[in-house]
């Protein structure tokens, strides 16, 4: 509350009587009064100015001392309490809150203070009176009953509500939230008459509000009577057809009566008007697509299809809904067109995205493409540790290595243990993104804490096992590694092919040509450095013309090594 009518008080008092107007001499009495007046309404327009920057150090500073200056003030007994009702210090305001309403008991803002104070206490009783006084005996501060029934509700005082929604009826006349509010108690009363009395009050104070009707459908229908419910909507509708809301009404009520053709009726001409809320809409749509699917189902579903996207081509709601009908489907690619559209519309929907995300991850992936989802992922949920660990994983796989690196470390930082699952897969790609980077120990660390939380990761124990065949360290364990993927997939010839040269790198060649071998029968399409490493094998059983035959296979191929042509060339193997 702003001070602005004590002020001018103040100001009238102190600021002195103009020369030239004769007056008597003052008591020295009346002039020390006079004088601590002056020095107490100095103080309280600094406090006032201090509490205004939010000081409320300051401000209770200069409260207090206008307080000793002028202690029957009342409004700085108010100020104070103010002070301190910021501070959180209710108990300390209180006194002085109480001061300042005995001092001025007509002042509102003096017993809204202290109201306040006594509901931060968790006395809403004791707010309860001081707000009965303000509404009960004047027309005026009616607009707290709200406030004060809503104690009274708190409470348990429901009979006490009522009266003061009563009495703010009387005032204002029929309104939504005191009827709806005493409707409520009605109900919470087990009083169905009354409280359906209620709800006929505001459907005849605001005709043609569907609202109201819907919500005393749902009254109605609650207490089992579907027939009064179902008669209401009816005579709705002829006085007001064109209203989808209560169409999409009697089309749930209907159909709760095995009436199928009338309640059909309905849903159509409610999904042929544009005013009915596309996500209802949506939403009826997917309630349908979760029933028995049968031939009618997928006929209504078309017409329901076909309308929707007729009246409301780029709303989110219903794009999601269609593609969730793709997906049941069986058509992915389609669902995912329909996903994307729907982010497209609104980006704030964090399951569909990431079912884009996911979904569009494979062997034909665009990765770039992919990026632009991933990104938006942590820009519209940038607490969300899934979408940074999505965009690392992007990253990565477009050889980003370093941005990767920052994406995965936030997710982690995230996560922070939440997810085990998460923090697994996590770590596996760091080590990835860390090897590529040749931060090869960090990696190494990374794929360990990985393992220890998943032993049987095999893209990790495959990728672990062939980085360090690679750096020829702790064969040992790249061995053990291999062989323990290579048993469980007996058949895949990436598996197969790092198993291969784990075998080549410890020097037992004939092992290695065996599983390379497979590698590449199981593979349509062998990588290059697959191709050549065959040759490096075959060359080291003593097939010499055979080893070079794949090497040449190789020739032109990004994935060859430098020593390529040197292998070809001189019919010898080189690192």
């Amino acid at each position: 509350m702003k001070f602005i009518p004590y002020l001018f008080l103040f100001s009238l008092i102190f600021l002195g009587i103009p020369e030239g107007f004769s007056q008597e001499k003052l008591s020295k009495k009346e002039a020390k009064r006079q004088e601590n007046k002056t020095k107490g309404s100095r103080y309280f327009i600094e406090g006032e100015k201090s509490l205004v920057l939010g000081d409320l150090e300051k401000a209770y500073f200069y409260f207090q001392k206008a307080r000793e200056f002028s202690p029957e003030e009342p409004a700085i007994s108010y100020k104070i309490a103010e002070v301190l009702v910021r501070n959180n210090q209710p108990e300390k305001a209180l006194p002085f809150a109480e001061e300042a309403t005995l001092a001025d008991p007509d002042n509102k803002y003096y017993a809204l203070m202290e109201a306040e104070i006594f509901t931060n206490l968790k006395q809403p009783l004791k707010a309860a009176e001081i707000l009965d006084r303000l509404t009960s005996d004047t027309e005026k501060n009616q607009q707290y009953n709200l406030d004060l029934a809503s104690i009274y509700l708190q409470a348990g005082e429901f009979d006490k509500a009522l009266v003061v929604l009563d009495r703010a009826e009387d005032y204002y006349g029929v309104r939504e939230p005191f009827t709806l509010q005493k409707q409520r108690i009605y109900l919470r009363k087990n009083n169905l008459p009354s409280a359906l009395n209620e709800g006929q009050k505001l459907i005849e104070a605001f005709p043609g509000n569907p609202n109201y009707v819907l919500n005393q459908v749902e009254i109605l229908y609650n207490n089992g009577k579907l027939d009064d419910a179902l008669n209401l909507v009816e005579g709705e509708i002829a006085k007001y057809p064109n209203q989808p809301e209560l169409r999409m009404a009697a089309y749930t009520l209907l159909k709760e009566k095995g009436q199928n053709e009338l309640a059909l009726e309905n849903l159509i001409s409610a999904f042929d008007n544009p005013d009915l809320d596309p996500e209802v809409k949506s939403k009826t749509f997917i309630s349908i697509l979760n029933e028995l699917q049968t031939t009618q189902r997928d006929q209504l579903l078309d017409q329901l299809e076909t309308k929707m996207l007729k009246l409301h081509s780029n709303d989110a709601k219903v794009l999601e809904a269609v593609g969730e009908r793709r997906k049941k489907q069986g058509n992915m690619e389609s669902a995912i067109e329909f996903y994307k559209r729907s982010i497209q519309a609104d980006p704030k929907n964090p399951a569909i995205l990431e079912q884009v995300i996911l979904n569009s991850f494979g062997e034909n992936a665009n990765f770039q493409e992919l990026e632009t989802y991933t990104i938006l992922g942590v820009d519209e949920f940038p607490e969300a540790p899934e979408f940074w660990f999505y965009d690392g994983v992007v990253k990565s796989a477009q050889k980003k290595d370093s941005s990767a690196v920052n994406s995965l470390k936030k997710s982690l930082e995230l996560n922070s243990g939440k997810n085990p699952q998460l923090d697994q897969v996590a770590f596996g790609s760091l080590g990835n993104s860390l090897y590529n980077l040749g931060e090869k120990d960090s990696a190494y660390y990374y794929f360990d804490k990985a393992l220890s939380l998943n032993p049987n990761d095999e893209q990790v124990l495959n990728n672990y096992a062939y980085f360090l065949s690679l750096e020829k360290k702790n064969l040992d364990k790249a061995k053990a590694m291999a062989e323990k993927v290579v048993k469980k997939f007996p058949t895949n010839s990436t598996y197969l092919d790092t198993y291969a040269w784990v075998l080549f790198q410890i020097g037992n060649y004939q092992e290695a040509q065996k599983y390379m071998h497979t590698a590449i029968e199981n593979d349509p399409d062998p990588s290059g450095v697959v191709m050549e490493h065959y040759g490096d094998i075959l060359y080291h059983v003593g097939k010499v013309s055979e080893a070079i035959s794949w090497w040449k296979k190789v020739e032109g191929n990004p994935e060859a090594s430098e020593n390529l042509n040197k292998k070809i060339k001189e019919g010898k193997y080189y690192e």
